[in-house]
């Protein structure tokens, strides 16, 4: 058996990221044989990231890479706001979302298969970071927005925007801004998915019908209720977030802008959290697993 030295353990954990004794451990175990080790410790990083793929990761950050005419905004979980702002996590978001633009490619399952500038695909990279961190992380969703002028917008780690505008520069970097804050659904009033439009009417009937009053009255109530909804969720109908004055249709003609789409992803929608448990109900739990 080749003797383990300061040096192997050194490099070992220079190309793997993983802590001393981790790789003094991998290091005996591969008989000191470094490409051994790392194959070993590829294995149990497999092995790993199996282990912690039914986590739920509701955290993360949003990467956002834009290359001329073309940006993409990526979603990549994981289960702590620690780790999402470890920069290895980020390194790792910035990295698949470049190689996401420059593929083209937006299905997760393909996403995978990408290769990365090291030459390891999207996957391995990922199996690595698990293993290195710890924590379950997913690449959950990606999309690329084309446009002559793309307006770009972060808000912290967990909003990310762009907006595909013709017009005023300033006013496309404030809208990207305005959405990031209010959330629309939609440019226009028209352009509001038919389907949500049905649900926000069906729970104002049902209210409506509560009420016990005549049914044009209960029309009345209804068609308010969802040209409120409109008036929310439409992007030009709501009121401009650097001006409370005016709204965003207002600001869209007086600078002659045009926005063609946008995108907002924010951190964890749609997911569903597990709810925490009680002490009693973790003592409870680590009881039944012990027997």
């Amino acid at each position: 058996m080749t003797a383990i030295t300061a040096s192997m353990v050194k490099e070992l954990r220079d190309r793997t990221g993983l802590a001393m004794m981790e790789c003094k451990k991998a290091l005996e175990e591969a008989g000191g044989d470094i490409e051994l080790a790392i194959d070993n410790l590829r294995k149990s990083g497999q092995a790993k990231a199996a282990k912690k793929a039914g986590n739920i990761a509701a955290d993360g950050a949003i990467a956002i890479v834009q290359d001329g005419n073309k940006a993409v905004l990526l979603e990549v979980n994981c289960q702590t706001d620690f780790v999402a702002k470890d920069e290895n996590f980020a390194n790792f978001s910035n990295k698949v979302a470049t190689a996401v633009l420059a593929a083209g490619e937006t299905d997760t399952a393909k996403i995978a298969e990408i290769k990365l500038e090291d030459g390891s695909t999207v996957e391995e990279a990922r199996i690595a970071l698990v293993q290195k961190i710890g924590e379950n992380i997913q690449v959950r969703r990606a999309k690329i927005v084309e446009g002559d002028n793309l307006a770009v917008y972060k808000h912290g780690l967990k909003i990310g925007v762009v907006v595909s505008y013709t017009g005023d520069a300033d006013t496309g970097k404030g809208l990207a801004m305005h959405i990031a804050a209010f959330n629309p659904v939609a440019v226009s009033a028209e352009h509001v998915p038919a389907d949500l439009v049905a649900k926000e009417k069906e729970i104002a009937e049902a209210k409506a019908q509560e009420s016990g009053k005549p049914a044009n009255i209960i029309e009345k109530m209804v068609t308010g209720s969802v040209e409120k909804y409109l008036n929310e969720v439409s992007l030009d109908r709501q009121m401009y977030v650097m001006d409370n004055d005016k709204k965003v249709a207002d600001v869209l003609k007086a600078t002659g802008t045009t926005v063609a789409q946008f995108v907002r992803f924010e951190v964890g929608e749609g997911i569903e959290k597990k709810a925490e448990m009680s002490f009693a109900e973790e003592v409870a739990a680590a009881q039944a697993a012990a027997k």
